[in-house]
């Protein structure tokens, strides 16, 4: 069963969260940027660690960020969360197409989902949607309560910092 359970943002760039089925969710949200531009804050560490970690998420900082964004390539985040614990998540690129799509792994667990973004030039804006199929329905359960929480956020964060990089 399909279920749209949440919307953030403005009118004309909300962010809308949709769960398919038992394994899947959908995030979509319209940027006022060229689809190139949203695709290197995607794909370039030093944009990326700018706006991956909610704001929201207070201790939890961004260590560090090593993206390969290529088709065989590979990534790895870690962070902290205060104190001397961190956490890792890594995984591969199965596909990148440059403006247009990345598709990656999630490979810290046994049960790691697909992860697929594409990015949709829409005259000089971009429909991006962010696409994650789960293993099993408890594994979204999981990620609902935890990192998929902050994509709205997260989102929000990329649409702000967008107009200080377009090209």
């Amino acid at each position: 069963m399909d279920q749209q359970f949440s919307s953030a943002g403005g009118a004309q760039n909300s962010t809308s969260v949709e769960r398919r089925g038992d394994r899947e969710i959908v995030v979509k949200r319209t940027f006022d940027a060229p689809a190139s531009t949203v695709f290197r804050a995607w794909s370039q560490p030093e944009l990326f660690q700018r706006w991956w970690v909610p704001k929201s998420a207070s201790g939890v900082s961004l260590l560090s960020c090593d993206m390969d964004v290529r088709t065989g390539g590979k990534y790895r985040l870690e962070f902290s969360a205060g104190g001397s614990d961190t956490m890792a998540f890594y995984g591969k690129y199965i596909e990148v197409v440059p403006n247009e799509r990345i598709i990656w792994t999630n490979d810290e667990g046994k049960d790691g989902a697909i992860t697929t973004v594409t990015f949709k030039d829409q005259g000089g804006k971009t429909l991006l949607t962010f696409h994650e199929i789960y293993p099993s329905k408890e594994k979204l359960e999981e990620a609902l309560q935890g990192s998929a929480a902050g994509l709205q956020e997260q989102l929000e964060q990329l649409g702000e910092l967008l107009p200080s990089i377009c090209e």
